[in-house]
């Protein structure tokens, strides 16, 4: 490992800005795959946009399949970095390519054949939508590895300390995303008017274009990839060990789109305009979230390695340091999604005034929760990178779940569809909360902490 990739020297600051800039900067490009595929969809109207929601739920759900590999790479590489242990860091990404590449053949298969009673699932009265949504679904199957893959990429070089490439790769793939979306879903020149399906077939076109550039890097990178047999038959100490890391938020994840499908199946009573509202909200609000997932992922790193090289203070530093940055992050977000409301739904569904209306609500409510939610993303890193991903995936879990029966009430009194968005704000308050006390709690308890190294977790049950 180069000086310039190490996280365990110098000043904690440029550490954490010189990783998660670029790591908050993919962020965005995973976001604003969406973002380009709903600016041109929402030309379309209404209810192309909730077919594609609809369909997006389980690429949303595939991500918690993804973490299982994803969170592995990320601690195993930086805990391994951090030891000087290039060998275990390598023996982390093959076990870790191995197991994406597994997963994403069974759920490709698996949208494949059980497209229609999956979009079925939200009992949609529009047979248009329903039509829409069972292609795109269709589509997007056949491209689910590179889908898969991509990320666990990401998570390799982010956690060596190397955040620049996979932002780089990322951006190129979103390049060809842009380029694409109004040609296939159009129609430009020669190319067919595809509306929805095309959007579908840019999105896997352009991930194919990211996982091809990952490949041609890694050939070249002979100090992580160097000796990697793909066909080489895992170990079940580095398979347990991938799987106890990544599990807990994995499980989180799926438990998280889960609840999310439940909720659009409420919302769905009251026809398609809040579908859309709810799709696109999601991704105006993703400019806080994927930004705090980002910087979610440098601290990770950064705690990943600084722990496996035994520097408590810096792990103790770095957080707080990282809480401050975040904190001021998730105030301006919650000031622009309250004060920008009608300007930034605009953007999506521009000349529907029902829907922007429906859209300012929804981005007032929930932009009073983002502050907590960066918080909540910077302790989840924090835990994650000490190999403690069980309590962030406790607290998510039962809050959210929590989401189901305070939509239910809250939507059954006055408030009605205002309550569910009320739902949804009032569970990331307390998510943040708990989860910053419990780290608390935890520093409290363990100042000095020489918490169980990665390895141990193979002694768990």
């Amino acid at each position: 490992m180069t000086r310039t990739n190490s996280l365990t020297e110098g000043n904690i600051l440029k550490a954490l800005f010189r990783l998660a800039l670029p790591i908050m900067g993919t962020s965005f490009v995973q976001m604003a795959y969406n973002m380009t595929d709903l600016i041109w969809v929402g030309r379309l109207g209404s209810s192309a946009v909730a077919s594609v929601g609809t369909a997006g739920f389980y690429t949303w759900l595939a991500m918690a399949f993804i973490l299982i590999p994803k969170i592995g790479a990320e601690v195993g590489v930086a805990q391994s970095v951090g030891k000087g242990d290039m060998d275990e860091a390598r023996l982390y990404i093959r076990h870790s390519l191995q197991v994406i590449i597994t997963i994403a053949l069974f759920y490709g298969t698996s949208l494949t054949i059980f497209r229609k009673p999956l979009i079925g699932f939200f009992n949609l009265d529009d047979i248009d939508i329903v039509n829409d949504a069972t292609s795109y679904l269709f589509i997007i199957s056949f491209g689910i590895l590179f889908y898969f893959i991509n990320p666990v990429f990401t998570a390799i070089f982010n956690g060596y300390g190397e955040s620049r490439t996979p932002f780089l790769i990322n951006a190129c793939g979103l390049v060809a995303n842009m380029i694409l979306d109004p040609v296939l879903i159009f129609g430009l020149g020669p190319f067919p008017r595809l509306e929805v399906a095309g959007a579908a077939l840019a999105t896997i076109i352009a991930q194919l274009f990211s996982t091809t550039i990952f490949i041609l890097v890694a050939r070249k990178r002979r100090d992580l990839f160097s000796g990697l047999n793909l066909l080489e038959a895992p170990d079940l100490e580095h398979l347990s060990i991938i799987s106890k890391l990544g599990f807990p938020v994995a499980l989180q994840s799926g438990f998280f789109t889960g609840i999310a499908m439940i909720i659009a199946r409420i919302i769905a009573q009251w026809g398609p305009i809040p579908i859309a509202v709810q799709k696109v909200g999601s991704q105006i609000e993703a400019i806080s979230w994927m930004t705090a997932g980002g910087f979610q992922t440098a601290m990770s790193a950064f705690v990943g390695q600084n722990y496996g090289a035994g520097k408590w203070p810096r792990v103790y530093k770095g957080y707080f340091t990282g809480l401050r940055i975040m904190s001021i992050i998730g105030i301006i977000t919650s000031l622009t999604l309250i004060l920008a409301a009608r300007q930034l739904f605009s953007v999506f569904v521009p000349g529907e005034e029902e829907t922007i209306l429906h859209g300012i609500t929804y981005l007032r409510i929930l932009g009073l929760s983002q502050l907590f939610m960066c918080i909540e993303a910077t302790t989840a890193g924090a835990f994650n990178g000490l190999g403690k991903t069980i309590p962030p995936s406790v607290v998510g879990i039962v809050f959210n779940g929590l989401r189901i029966p305070a939509a239910l009430l809250l939507s059954s009194t006055s408030l009605g569809l205002n309550g569910v968005w009320w739902a949804i704000s009032v569970s990331s308050i307390f998510k943040g909360t708990v989860l910053f006390s419990w780290y608390m709690f935890m520093l409290k308890k363990n100042p000095n902490t020489e918490d169980f190294s990665l390895r141990d977790l193979k002694m768990m049950e």
